[in-house]
């Protein structure tokens, strides 16, 4: 298996251990009882921090893996492959 460390792991971490913290939260509020509505704004934030995490990674894995295994490309290659990135925003 190779190993890949690519400029937005770091920033991904970040993300996933703000989702940890929140899911933490989550876990004491309703340990302690408290209100469904502010249990459900954490786990939204818990579900975005993911979501966000998710969505860099898959970016990251498009913009950088995907080129290399692919290699030299033609202009109207390139634009395919542009358009593909633009729309894969959208997952």
């Amino acid at each position: 298996m190779t190993t890949q460390r690519h400029q937005t792991h770091p920033d991904i971490i970040k993300r996933l251990n703000r989702a940890r913290g929140h899911l933490q939260s989550v876990v004491s509020m309703i340990e302690d009882g408290r209100a469904c509505l502010d249990i459900a704004q954490q786990l939204h934030a818990v579900e975005k921090a993911i979501q966000q995490a998710k969505k860099t990674l898959v970016q990251d894995h498009i913009d950088h893996c995907m080129e290399e295994a692919i290699g030299p490309l033609t202009a109207n290659q390139r634009e395919h492959v542009k358009d593909f990135k633009a729309i894969a925003r959208y997952l």
